[in-house]
């Protein structure tokens, strides 16, 4: 995280802070614009707590706040700044490597443990699978586009995507998904329900695509392979 956008941060959540410190009875939400100050100071305060940094002290940001507004001078000089934000950007990249290999290592017993149950089944690459409504259909190529229907959870079982839930299958490539999407595909047969277990390194590694999964993840989807798109209906989708 670069220093100014942890400066920018810490504005942006002083705004609410210094609020809800000393006039929280005086807070409106009604016009567009207070709502969207709220929804600033909230999702920068929801990020700043994922960085490790939910013990800002809210008085000092409120004083910030106030001496910028007032064109006070201000209280600390900026190598004093760049310090205390160096401190806090070290401080959050070290959080960081602990929580990823805490992952990372959970991930690892996770799927051990999970090896053992009867049903599932592990191939070389690690990928785990359960079948759970076999049919006879046809399976898919690398190059096919298929329609699935699919739910995406943490191993904890939190839902951080759903086809199912928004009501509406998606059609997309074989070969433009995670590889524990590509090789999981492939082994399934048109109308058949699989669940698969998907280690980190078949999934996002070390990135975190969303806050909504974290890095270092197994990924466990439940999903039904629909169809199978013929090319000129692949390529409709396409445009």
């Amino acid at each position: 995280m670069k220093q100014h956008r942890l400066a920018a941060a810490v504005a942006l959540v002083g705004l609410v802070l210094a609020g809800c410190d000393s006039q929280t009875s005086k807070v409106t939400l009604e016009t567009p614009a207070q709502k969207a100050s709220y929804g600033i100071g909230l999702n920068m305060g929801k990020s700043l707590a994922q960085e490790g940094m939910d013990d800002l002290d809210s008085n000092a940001v409120a004083q910030g706040i106030e001496d910028a507004i007032g064109k006070k001078e201000q209280r600390l000089k900026d190598e004093e700044l760049i310090e205390a934000f160096a401190f806090l950007q070290k401080r959050a990249e070290e959080r960081m490597v602990t929580l990823n290999k805490e992952s990372a290592e959970a991930g690892k017993k996770f799927l051990a443990d999970n090896a053992k149950r009867e049903g599932v089944t592990t191939t070389a690459s690690g990928l785990q699978y359960e079948v759970v409504q076999k049919a006879e259909g046809a399976q898919p190529k690398a190059t096919d586009v298929v329609t699935v229907h699919y739910e995406g959870k943490l191993t904890d079982g939190k839902v951080f995507d759903s086809s199912v839930e928004r009501g509406s299958p998606i059609d997309l490539p074989v070969s433009g998904v995670i590889p524990g999407w590509i090789e999981g595909l492939q082994l399934m047969h048109v109308g058949e329900k699989y669940k698969f277990y998907i280690p980190s390194e078949l999934a996002y590694g070390e990135q975190s695509p969303t806050p909504a999964i974290p890095a270092n993840s197994v990924l466990v989807f439940d999903l039904e392979l629909i169809a199978i798109k013929d090319a000129a209906a692949a390529a409709d989708t396409a445009q």
